[in-house]
């Protein structure tokens, strides 16, 4: 603990008070300069850009630069305007990168506030290393069991688990998905056996949990779920896998795997015979890209919608619908639309909200505390963290976003389609088509 030439105890608001009064005599001295220089807000966002997680991480620098675009002349916060500096850091799809590149911000760029997306692979050890160093975070895109579970000291001891001070969060989770899923396969006909997939990761564990999980949740459906047990990422050998499926009967797939695993998986599953009615994937087919490489195999295959240009929402930013964010990404990149697009945008929404409800730009605790007062409509809906829909434990740092439920349609010359199939957990969000079976 620092102490004056008194001996007196330093703290922080001391410090600051001091400071001020040094200041304020100093300006008695000296004539002050016309217009006072704000001081430069520094924003740091961490993502996935390379690896096998890369596909989440597409859009990012098209949301960065527009972001940077928007704030070209600063932000004016009371009476003084501010420069706003983004730093974007790649995680390589590393949760070990992850954790370097937050205490690089942190320390190196000395950043206000982090921002961090896509799986839990990124968000999680960024999210712990804020809760270190005790600086502000807003997380989204990572389902909020393994997000919030995956972080406790002990996961498999519910007793134990603390919320956190610093690191805050948005989108939906397992009891969400799980609906989504099994509403869609309610519309075929099928013998409700239920092949998994589930990868020895943060996300694959709590998918796969017996108390949290899918498995208990399907069994109260009247699912019977076949579990072969974890599989280690980038494996490059499914048989096993798809060979108890096949014993057990299963018309129907799930799993959360990584993109290049399930092209393994699911080219493998139709060599060797293993063709269900459904297969329903989540994190792997998220993105057009993802499926294309299937090539015509990949018709039908469903997954959990985020967001999608149909969306009815706006953004709090720029004003511009879900459907007009989509084509600006398209027309600036020449590529299709993908669900993070959306969501890393919000973050963005979330961060210029953030700065101008902060009582005082430069403390850790005020911007904490605007992260958790916040109740703004972003262009992919409402984030409050009022604890609605989330159990007590997790109430303070959790905020849902709604979820649907979609399926690729193959629309000629190796390009597919997003159609919602259904919306019974959201039905703000509309159904643009039936669910079908797979061929």
């Amino acid at each position: 603990m620092k102490t004056d030439k008194k001996g007196r105890r330093v703290t922080r608001r001391t410090f600051v008070a001091t400071s001020a009064a040094a200041g304020a005599a100093a300006a008695m001295s000296f004539p002050a300069p016309a217009i006072a220089q704000a001081r430069t807000i520094k924003l740091g966002y961490v993502s996935p850009q390379t690896g096998p997680l890369a596909p989440f991480g597409e859009s990012d620098n098209f949301t960065a630069d527009a972001f940077r675009a928007v704030m070209r002349n600063g932000l004016k916060l009371g009476k003084q305007t501010h420069k706003i500096e983004v730093i974007v850091k790649d995680s390589q799809s590393n949760p070990n990168r992850a954790a370097e590149v937050a205490k690089e911000l942190i320390v190196d760029d000395k950043v206000d506030l982090i921002m961090v997306a896509n799986t839990p692979e990124t968000t999680n050890p960024v999210a712990t290393q804020c809760e270190i160093e005790e600086v502000p975070c807003i997380s989204t895109n990572c389902p909020w069991q393994p997000w919030f579970i995956g972080q406790q000291g002990n996961p498999g001891d519910p007793k134990s688990w603390k919320p956190f001070d610093w690191a805050y969060h948005y989108f939906w989770g397992l009891e969400d998905v799980i609906a989504v899923f099994t509403n869609m396969w309610s519309q075929l006909d099928t013998n409700k056996v239920v092949a998994a997939a589930y990868p020895n990761d943060a996300d694959g564990n709590a998918w796969g949990d017996k108390n949290v999980g899918f498995p208990p949740a399907l069994a109260a459906k009247g699912f019977k779920l076949i579990d072969p047990g974890r599989y280690q990422n980038l494996t490059d050998d499914f048989t096993a896998q798809i060979t108890a499926y096949k014993n057990a009967g299963a018309e129907i797939m799930t799993g959360v795997m990584l993109p290049p695993d399930f092209t393994t998986f699911w080219t493998q599953a139709r060599q060797q015979g293993f063709r269900p009615k459904a297969a329903s994937v989540g994190k792997a087919i998220l993105f057009p890209v993802s499926v294309e490489a299937l090539g015509a195999a990949g018709h039908n295959l469903s997954s959990e919608v985020w967001w999608t240009p149909a969306h009815p929402f706006r953004s709090s930013l720029t004003g511009q619908s879900s459907g007009e964010l989509a084509r600006a990404y398209s027309k600036a990149t020449g590529k299709q639309w993908t669900q993070p697009i959306g969501f890393v945008h919000s973050l963005f929404e979330m961060a210029v909200d953030v700065l101008k409800r902060t009582a005082d730009i430069g403390s850790n605790e005020a911007i904490r505390d605007a992260i958790a007062s916040t109740n703004l409509d972003t262009i992919v809906g409402n984030v409050h963290w009022d604890g609605k829909g989330v159990p007590p434990f997790a109430a303070k740092n959790i905020s849902k976003t709604p979820l649907v439920g979609g399926q690729w349609r193959h629309v000629g010359g190796g390009k597919y389609d997003l159609v919602i199939t259904d919306n019974r957990t959201a039905p703000q969000i509309p159904v643009t088509s039936d669910m079908q079976a797979l061929s």
